[in-house]
Formats: C-alpha cells, structure tokens, sequence
C-alpha cells in the first residue's frame, strides 16, 4: 500500500464528516427514531411470519405505536442450474417487497418504497434435503428483505428523533 492510500483512508472520515454524512445509529442519527415505535402488520403465512419476526427484532414491538408498517411480500422460484436430461439442480428464491410507513394518527403515509433480493438452494439431496433447504432458503431471504426495508426506513424516513 503506497503512501497517498494510507492518507486517502485516515482522511477519509474527514472528508465525510465534511460532506454532511452523519451514521445512523451515531449520536444524533435517526436510528433509533423508529424504535418501539412500529407496529408491523399481523403475518399472512410462514413466510411473511418470518419477515416480521426480524423486523420486530430490529424495530422493537411496541405497545402504543405512532406508525404502521404495512407490507406486500412477492416471491418466486427460478431454476438456474439444469442438467443435460432437464433436471433442475438449483434454484433462486426471488423476493421483492412494496412497504409503507404510514403515520397512525393522521393516517399519512411517511415514506414508502420497495426492495428486493434473492438466495438460492440446491436440489441434489433427496426429498426431504430439498425441502429443509428451500426453507431455510426463504427463511434467509425474509431476514434479508427485513434488514433492507428497515435499512431504507432509518436512513430515508424523515423522522423527529
């Protein structure tokens, strides 16, 4: 490593500092404006009950929220790796979620969005291997959507702290 890069990383803070970058969950981030204070809509099925479940870990469960946050999960299965005979050996989770945060009291919808991803899972074991598999797979992909909708809601909502 020359020495221009060893001064571009110690400067580096600095320079965000200067531009108005603030961490979310540093002092004075809008962080923690959202937690305990986030009801998540009831779940629908196996796995949306695992999408609240991180999001409640991550939001807190609150017994007098000020914000709804309402939630259509979209997900779906695509084949990637196909032997020569046909067989599909492994396969993409694809989800994608439409959010909005909606203001209780007023019912004003206070930021809304979508986020996607994916995991995959293979299909070479037997029967019961595939499906442990392709659970946990879905299971990963909600903690992931989870994490992200949580994400864009502390860096983008505009949130008294």
């Amino acid at each position: 490593m020359s020495l221009f890069d060893r001064r571009s990383l110690l400067l580096m803070p600095l320079a965000l500092a200067a531009c108005g970058f603030q961490p979310v969950y540093g002092p004075g981030g809008g962080g923690k404006a959202l937690y305990g204070k986030v009801r998540v809509d009831a779940p629908q099925g196996v796995n949306t009950y695992f999408l609240v479940r991180r999001m409640e870990e991550q939001l807190g469960r609150s017994a007098d929220p000020v914000y709804r946050l309402s939630m259509v999960l979209e997900i779906g299965f695509q084949g990637q790796a196909i032997t020569a005979s046909g067989a599909i050996t492994y396969y993409s989770v694809i989800g994608a979620i439409n959010y909005a945060l909606q203001d209780i009291a007023s019912a004003q919808i206070v930021e809304e969005g979508r986020v996607s991803n994916f995991t995959g899972y293979s299909a070479t074991g037997n029967t019961v291997e595939t499906l442990a598999a392709q659970r946990d797979a879905r299971e990963r992909l909600m903690v992931i959507l989870a994490d992200q909708v949580v994400r864009e809601l502390n860096a983008t909502a505009d949130l008294p702290s």
